[in-house]
């Protein structure tokens, strides 16, 4: 799965058949805890180094008993203590000088988060490698683009990708946003106002994979916590919105008789009618805009917990809620992932369709101005009242005669510019290729246009976006494994 990395399973991506010593869940992260206050408490003296290592001893027999499959896990401080003092006994809660409930639930939901994250930012990314593949192998494939729901430009399948492709990263971006303020650690904060306990926190810390403390104690547990559930909020809305109007805009096609972009039929793609034996229904695309839906569900429902509460409380807080919110992100991108991957373009019949309609009337009125002088709006009233009476008269694009243009033209400069030219200077070779779908693409000069060298150019930066946020979310994973591993190194010396 993209969302596992090969050292630990993020909560988030958790199944039964998960094996318990690779999760990082509440009672993992107080494990990691409990053995960084062993070891840091003792470099300065809180800690005498015979009971530092009976509580190590202990810590170790209270993990190893909650990766016995089924065992129970404890997720908050109040459960995991009786568990150590049963191992180490009463002399072990002086491992909890200077702290508190809060500053270690906020550390593990600030933990959980950024390793979800991780998890979100690799199904993310591999929604954004279809995309490119998918843009990369249409450059040439010319489409129909729509504004209001009316058929608007031609343009290249390849640079409307490419637009998805822009929001996803924007997407990514404040994910990795957001977690480097996640990645801040509480500990050491206590409740509100901190200790007189003389402890290390810039130690505790580096060993738990953070970037730093957080600087304020007070925002350490009554704030911080809620900020990162809000703010995950807006990270999930944006994924869903971006996944639901891919979905509509695609899936408005199946109103049509002859569609030019289908999922392929069979599988969990399309189903048939119980009544209708002509229907296809797209069944992956309804459950994926569903699955969507329901993330918008979830962000919004972490916005209601947030809302009129004092600070401090948990409402909108909690891991298993949040860890939910994540895995429904995860279903809607794994789901948007195959419906990418299943979708079927036809060329041909979407040139069909740009023909159809008069989706070049703007490269008319602009040819008249770039090539011919015409004031702007002078030449778009004549491409304007060329398309109104091809639909009075239903005349496609293909079979409106140049002389027809020459009439309207001359009708246009006569009442609006008398001053210009009465004769229609755009020829019958220049009218039918002003017509011709790949041709405007290829007149196009906008940087960031659907144009073929802009579009090259344009995708080899997003696929060097795509690498560094891939490049990220591996050096992030590596971070934290390091500083656990480190860890554990320096807490083995308490168990010898």
């Amino acid at each position: 799965m993209p969302c596992e990395n090969k050292n630990w399973v993020s909560p988030a991506c958790r199944n039964e058949e998960t094996d318990p010593s690779a999760l990082r869940d509440e009672f993992f992260w107080l494990y990691a805890i409990n053995k960084a206050s062993v070891v840091v408490n003792s470099s300065i003296g809180l800690l005498e180094p015979k009971l530092a290592r009976r509580i190590a001893a202990g810590l170790q027999a209270v993990y190893a008993k909650g990766c016995v499959k089924g065992a129970p896990r404890p997720f908050r401080v109040i459960d995991f203590e009786p568990k150590l003092i049963e191992e180490a006994g009463v002399e072990a809660t002086m491992l909890h000088v200077g702290r508190s409930s809060q500053d270690m639930h906020a550390t593990y939901r600030s933990t959980i988060m950024r390793d979800n994250l991780n998890s979100l930012m690799r199904a993310l990314l591999a929604v954004m490698n279809t995309l490119e593949a998918m843009a990369r192998a249409n450059v040439d494939t010319i489409v129909p683009n729509y504004t209001n729901g009316v058929a608007a430009q031609p343009n290249s399948y390849a640079h409307y990708l490419l637009g998805f492709l822009s929001a996803f990263n924007r997407d990514a971006e404040r994910l990795r946003e957001l977690y480097a303020r996640i990645n801040e650690c509480a500990m050491g904060t206590t409740v509100l106002n901190g200790t007189s306990w003389p402890l290390d926190r810039e130690k505790m810390s580096s060993y738990l994979g953070f970037d730093r403390p957080v600087e304020n104690a007070y925002d350490a547990a009554q704030f911080k916590s809620t900020d990162e559930a809000t703010e995950l909020a807006g990270v999930l809305t944006g994924i869903a919105l971006h996944v639901c109007t891919f979905i509509q805009d695609a899936s408005v096609q199946y109103a049509q008789p002859r569609p030019w972009i289908l999922l392929q039929e069979g599988g969990e793609n399309t189903y048939v009618s119980s009544a209708m034996p002509q229907k296809r229904n797209p069944g992956l695309m309804i459950y994926t805009r569903i699955a969507a839906g329901k993330l918008l569900g979830a962000a919004n429902t972490i916005v209601t917990l947030a809302h009129n509460i004092v600070p401090g409380m948990t409402d909108p807080k909690t891991p298993s809620d949040n860890t939910a919110h994540f895995r429904t992100a995860l279903d809607a991108l794994g789901r948007f992932n195959r419906v990418l991957k299943a979708l079927r373009i036809n060329p041909e019949r979407a040139l069909e369709e740009l023909n159809l309609d008069w989706t070049a009337s703007q490269e008319i009125a602009d040819v008249f101005v770039r090539e011919h002088a015409l004031p702007f709006r002078v030449g778009h009233h004549v491409a304007s009242r060329v398309v109104s009476y091809a639909k009075a008269n239903n005349i496609l694009p293909a079979d409106f005669p140049h002389e027809l243009l020459c009439r309207i033209y001359r009708e246009v400069i006569e009442s609006e510019y008398p001053q210009g030219e009465h004769d229609c200077p755009m020829s019958d070779k220049q009218w039918k290729e002003t017509l011709d779908p790949k041709r405007i693409i290829a007149n196009r000069r906008t940087s960031g246009g659907p144009q073929p060298v802009e579009l090259n150019r344009c995708l080899s930066s997003m696929q060097s976006k795509i690498d560094a946020h891939a490049q990220w979310a591996d050096q992030a994973a590596q971070r934290i494994d390091e500083s656990l591993k480190r860890l554990d190194q320096d807490f083995a010396q308490f168990l010898s």
